[in-house]
């Protein structure tokens, strides 16, 4: 059994720097890259991708890293988990393979985890017992039957676990959760019993910790003055070890800082309830959590207390809910908030006249400029120079939507002076993503896992 396992986290979502897992590779020592790109909206962003293009659905950018890295990651040993296959992790594996095998590497061992995906199982489910009823407030999914995307499971760690005792090197999913693209490398690596549920639920902190990448070294941290270089933020990586405790750095040399505030402050991100952080493994205990700082750039976590997992699994659903427009225009000079206010009632003034109303809540006017981000905390600016309006709508209804971006940019020429800046075209009706989050019974939810070569 290893003392010491190296685990890092390259990537928070899709769409963060591809230099994260690049210089994680080549700053200092790893056995493990993950990279997590999946929020909640990509997955069915990848849906519409997948039903216009069956050959896509995952995430793209994970390939184009592989193009750049592949000969360092097989040189080097280290062992690749992503769940950058989204919606079509056979596509992602496809890709891998394609990619592998060109670059000289066709005996690459490449794990592919499928079973998250239950769009196409949902009415057998339902008819089945599942309700699948929304957590925020309990309608049954029958009441959006009609209009879902995307349905997808959150997987855990142990089938990532079963790809890693069977030689993968490269690990593609798609819902896997955050916390278990670290969790699995500390099972796996150490032997730990899927019945002990305090180093799980320390394997599960040291995953939330590092999920959102350079959130918990300097990224996104509200003491930013005293965050060096950047520019050039380290990547986070846990060095874990078999008790269950780890350490959080970074590679030597790197900007950016970890101390027991940037721990604390991505620890306290997307929580919840801190007695009962709720993983398809374990329950955390964060209240349980002991942070200290062992050196510079060194915190150290240890004392994670875990409880049994529930039954169920959490279901991530997309549905279509409806359609919104928005637009912008740059309001300057004497009275530009009054100026403002009144474009903004031009707008709607104008719609009603031509028989196009929208209800309050289906209204978006902001002020930008005059403290509207922080109402009811930070004074109003009531004299600014200049404000940007920004303005819009949403209805189920495509055309009233459509409607209303025809008459933003009239104002420049027909509204108060100083109205101008108007950029990017009319803005056109786009479709509105519900999420709709809901328990499973884990019993009916069966991961499947498989291994292959990249030369087949």
């Amino acid at each position: 059994m290893k003392q010491l396992v190296r685990i890092a986290n390259g990537q928070g979502f899709w769409g963060d720097s591809i230099l994260g897992p690049i210089r994680l590779l080549r700053e200092g020592p790893l056995d493990y890259l993950t990279l997590d790109y999946l929020a909640e909206v990509t997955m069915s962003i990848m849906q519409k991708q997948k039903s216009r293009r069956p050959e896509t659905g995952y995430a793209t950018d994970f390939v184009r890293m592989l193009d750049r890295l592949l000969p360092e990651i097989v040189q080097k040993g280290v062992r690749v988990i992503a769940n950058a296959g989204g919606v079509n992790p056979q596509a992602c594996v496809a890709a891998i393979q394609e990619l592998a095998t060109k670059k000289g590497f066709p005996d690459l061992k490449i794990g592919m985890i499928e079973g998250d995906d239950i769009l196409e199982d949902l009415d057998a489910l339902m008819n089945s017992g599942e309700e699948l009823r929304n957590m925020d407030h309990g309608e049954a999914l029958e009441t959006v039957r009609d209009r879902i995307l995307s349905a997808n499971v959150y997987l855990g760690a142990a089938p990532i676990v079963a790809c890693l005792k069977e030689g993968a090197q490269i690990i593609v999913g798609g819902r896997l959760t955050d916390p278990s693209l670290v969790l699995a490398p500390m099972i796996y690596e150490f032997g730990w019993s899927m019945e002990d549920v305090d180093k799980l639920a320390s394997g599960t902190v040291a995953g939330h910790i590092v999920e959102c990448g350079a959130q918990c070294t300097g990224g996104n941290f509200s003491d930013w003055r005293r965050v060096p270089n950047l520019a050039m933020v380290g990547y986070p990586v846990i060095e874990a070890h078999p008790d269950g405790t780890f350490v959080v750095t970074k590679h030597e040399g790197t900007g950016g800082v970890v101390d027991l505030d940037t721990v604390r402050s991505q620890l306290v991100y997307e929580m919840g309830d801190p007695n009962d952080y709720i993983g398809p493994e374990v329950v955390a205990d964060f209240t349980s959590i002991q942070l200290s700082q062992e050196d510079e750039n060194r915190v150290s976590v240890s004392g994670v207390r875990g409880k049994p997992a529930t039954p169920f699994y959490k279901v991530s659903i997309s549905y279509r809910d409806g359609f919104k427009a928005v637009g912008q225009l740059t309001v300057s000079g004497p009275d530009a908030l009054e100026k403002a206010k009144l474009s903004a009632q031009i707008v709607f003034d104008r719609l009603q006249s031509d028989g196009v109303s929208f209800d309050e809540d289906q209204r978006l006017v902001e002020f930008l400029g005059t403290s509207v981000c922080f109402d009811g905390i930070w004074p109003r600016v009531e004299q600014p120079p200049e404000v940007v309006l920004r303005i819009g709508v949403r209805d189920s209804d495509r055309a009233k939507v459509d409607r209303f971006g025809m008459e933003i940019v009239p104002l420049v020429t027909s509204g108060p002076p100083g109205v101008t800046g108007f950029a990017g075209g009319r803005p056109k009706a786009q479709e509105i993503i519900g999420y709709w989050p809901a328990l499973i019974r884990k019993e009916k939810i069966k991961a499947k896992i498989s291994v292959v070569k990249a030369g087949g």
